[in-house]
């Protein structure tokens, strides 16, 4: 337990990561409400920058219920690749303070700094030395939160945004955390807020001073570890440089598909959007994925896994299709699709006594094709099934 009051862990939030990205690289927008997403009836806010947020759009929330919100706000089309470098280098800095960072996602990480306080300071000296890079050298805020733990680490930083910098002491977790509303509890989304606002807790402290086995009978299983948070009992480790566990891309459609036709398109685009990105990271993959959701908002996936690992467009797609045959009717009506690909490999295809030369040639044009967008742009190549798809307006990740 000891240790665990010893430890110094950073969890860094960039503000509004996104927006602020296009703010930053759009002198026009900087100061204005700009929302990232697509601006089809069915399109969903990706973020939304504090200009925006002072009319109450987050996101997640539907793009028509953002602009009811806040009828002039500027919508910007995502740029997930630009966000994807813009985050490296981001993570770059982390990494120049502790080999030891958990990245959650493209704009925030855990940083275990315990050890690195001979070479840098205190984990208060080092969070501000982290601000100030991100700010200098990239013109952008992040919002740090330093804590004995990850959740109260995760919490602090998220209570002075933006450009916040949040500190509890090991002997102030109990202190710190007790007046903060169940919404800050880690895990607690509206659902379990309003079941639990129900039962009369208002307070992490409420959960913290209630016994197991009463929230055991509220949040099943998941109670205990509650509780154990709610006390600020949390010891664990940071988790350097986690792999990416699958690669995926997922379209909503302004009107339902009801014909395995009509997915055959989308499925095809996204399969090529995956395959891009193995090419990109030199990863190859031997499980395809699909899931649907339906119009009623119920979602089912279906999975296959390949006798070898493949890269190519043709593979995942070829694969992908051979799936639909597994669902519940088409007919009951499509709003999203999704292709993903697991169990990554890296590095080529092993040799075999019979090697398939096609696909290894359909291989050669992905990357072939990848190093020709590089250069004259993502939609300077297209394959001709896919001219009325892009002619929509899809967004490409």
């Amino acid at each position: 337990m000891e240790e665990a009051r010893a430890r110094q862990i950073l969890h860094v939030d960039m503000d509004a990561f996104y927006a602020s990205v296009e703010q930053r690289d759009d002198p026009a927008l900087r100061g204005k409400p700009v929302i990232v997403g697509g601006r089809s009836r069915r399109g969903v806010v990706a973020a939304a920058s504090y200009e925006v947020r002072k009319f109450g759009v987050r996101s997640a929330m539907s793009m028509v219920e953002a602009l009811q919100r806040c009828p002039n706000a500027i919508v910007v089309p995502p740029r997930m690749r630009h966000y994807a470098d813009v985050s490296e280098r981001v993570f770059d800095i982390f990494h120049r303070f502790t080999p030891l960072v958990e990245g959650l996602s493209f704009d925030e990480a855990f940083l275990d700094v315990t050890g690195s306080q001979r070479l840098f300071g205190d984990g208060i000296a080092i969070a501000k030395q982290i601000k100030g890079a991100i700010r200098e050298e990239l013109d952008l805020t992040g919002s740090a939160g330093v804590a004995p733990s990850k959740f109260v680490a995760k919490v602090a930083s998220d209570l002075d945004k933006p450009d916040g910098l949040v500190v509890v002491a090991p002997e102030s977790v109990r202190e710190f955390l007790e007046p903060l509303p169940i919404e800050r509890m880690w895990g607690v989304g509206k659902k379990a807020s309003a079941q639990l606002r129900a039962r009369g807790f208002q307070t992490i402290g409420d959960l913290a001073a209630t016994p197991v086995e009463s929230l055991e009978a509220v949040l099943g299983s998941w109670g205990r570890s509650v509780h154990e948070l709610a006390r600020g009992e949390d010891d664990r480790p940071v988790v350097p440089d986690r792999d990416a566990k699958s690669i995926g891309a997922e379209e909503t459609f302004e009107s339902d598909l009801k014909t395995v036709e009509a997915l055959e398109r989308p499925l095809l685009h996204q399969a090529g959007r995956v395959a891009a990105r193995l090419s990109r990271s030199g990863l190859r993959a031997r499980c395809v994925t699909v899931k649907l959701k339906y119009h009623d908002h119920t979602s089912k996936t279906r999975q296959m896994k390949l006798p070898e690992p493949i890269a190519d467009t043709d593979s995942i797609y070829d694969a992908a299709r051979s799936l639909l045959p597994r669902f519940p009717p088409i007919a009951r009506g499509v709003r999203l699709t999704g292709v993903s690909v697991s169990d990554l490999h890296e590095g080529p295809a092993a040799p075999t006594l019979f090697p398939d030369e096609k696909r290894a040639r359909r291989e050669q044009i992905e990357a072939l094709t990848g190093e020709l967008r590089e250069r004259f742009g993502r939609k300077s190549l297209t394959r001709g099934r896919l001219l009325d798809h892009h002619a929509r307006g899809d967004d490409d990740d």
